[in-house]
């Protein structure tokens, strides 16, 4: 019997996330096979009158294409994947993958190939402005090894976190939301954090279970050349296959003039994919209750309680500060004491200390007013 779990997250994603409607199509994309939840997804968007087409894909099978590529070939596949996502009214992602590092050997010319000539083109220009989408991973052993929990345990960590109340959170974003949009300066501090920079005049956005499951988070972007000062990402990640630790940057007017991890090397070789790399195309605060720790998942990782997460890269468009590139890199710093704690002043006044909202207005995103 299946578990009923996963038919209420499907209807979740159908009804609430992407709000399907009769002759909508949908692009249903499975990255590590995961039958149980397509199944799902596909009757429960047959039962609102959808019509759901269905893409199956596999790591290692992605990894020799991405290892054998060029520019033709990659423009050839992109050819097909963009008349097909330019055809479609709505995008549902599953990606479960069995080994984070699965591309870590693929060299970092040909994962820019893909980046650049693929994913930018159908991705970030095609689908993310004009479509309505959701993405999401799938607990496996994989996942639960990386949160340090038994199969079953993570099982029950991913429902309740996938099939929280987002209305009920979507409310007490709105202040956030409204605040930050009346905000210029910024100011954050930290262990090895003294970061300014200013969003005034571009959008807040609210993400409440419509594009990404697990969510919970409100972002916006720096004005491009306004951030200075110097960041230090206390949570691990990993990016096009490679994990990195102790991730620091140091800004002027802006751009990344310095950057050291782990893996410095590799850290400036992306980058330097293109100039929009050394620029912030995000910043966001981050306050899911039931996610607590990283797990190298930048679903979950970005949506930490307590966290915020400022992202070299590409700009979403509705909250434009006009960097354009083919990375977008979250990265995450934690602030609740036991990671080391850091204050959020929004123009000069303190808003978020260790973690915890500490305006009235805002302490509804707190956590126990969350579960």
């Amino acid at each position: 019997m299946a578990d009923p779990r996963i038919n209420e997250l499907a209807s979740r994603l159908v009804r609430y996330s992407l709000n399907l409607q009769k002759g909508e199509k949908v692009l249903i994309e499975n990255t590590g096979l995961q039958p149980e939840l397509v199944r799902a997804l596909v009757r429960e968007s047959f039962a609102v009158g959808a019509l759901p087409l269905v893409t199956l894909k596999d790591q290692e099978i992605l990894r020799a294409l991405y290892q054998g590529t060029s520019e033709e070939h990659m423009a050839l596949m992109a050819k097909y994947e963009y008349e097909r996502m330019k055809d479609m009214d709505a995008y549902i992602a599953i990606r479960a993958y069995e080994n984070i590092n699965e591309f870590a050997d693929v060299p970092e010319d040909k994962m820019g190939i893909y980046s650049r000539i693929l994913y930018q083109p159908v991705h970030t220009n095609e689908r993310v402005p004009n479509k309505r989408w959701v993405v999401l991973r799938y607990p496996n052993k994989s996942m639960a090894q990386l949160s340090n929990m038994s199969l079953e345990g993570f099982e029950d960590f991913y429902f309740s976190v996938c099939n929280l109340d987002y209305a009920k959170m979507s409310k007490a974003m709105t202040p956030l939301k409204e605040l930050m949009e009346r905000t210029d300066r910024v100011h954050i501090i930290g262990p090895k954090t003294d970061l300014r920079f200013s969003i005034k005049g571009i959008n807040a956005v609210k993400c409440d279970g419509k594009r990404n499951i697990p969510d919970g988070e409100v972002y916006t972007a720096p004005v491009r050349d306004s951030v200075e000062g110097t960041i230090y990402y206390n949570a691990a990640t990993n990016y096009r296959g490679m994990s990195f630790t102790d991730v620091q940057f140091t800004f002027k007017q802006g751009k990344i003039v310095e950057a050291t991890s782990s893996n410095t090397k590799a850290l400036n070789d992306i980058l330097d994919t293109d100039e929009g790399a050394r620029y912030i195309g995000e910043f966001a605060i981050g306050f899911n209750p039931h996610i607590l720790h990283p797990m190298l998942d930048i679903l979950f990782d970005e949506k930490i309680a307590g966290s915020f997460h400022f992202t070299p890269g590409n700009a979403y468009t509705v909250a434009d500060n006009g960097n354009r590139s083919s990375v977008h890199w979250d990265l995450v710093q934690i602030q609740r004491p036991e990671y080391g704690g850091g204050e959020i002043w929004f123009d000069d006044v303190l808003i978020r200390k260790d973690g915890r909202f500490v305006l009235p207005e805002l302490e509804g995103l707190n956590p126990e007013n969350l579960v």
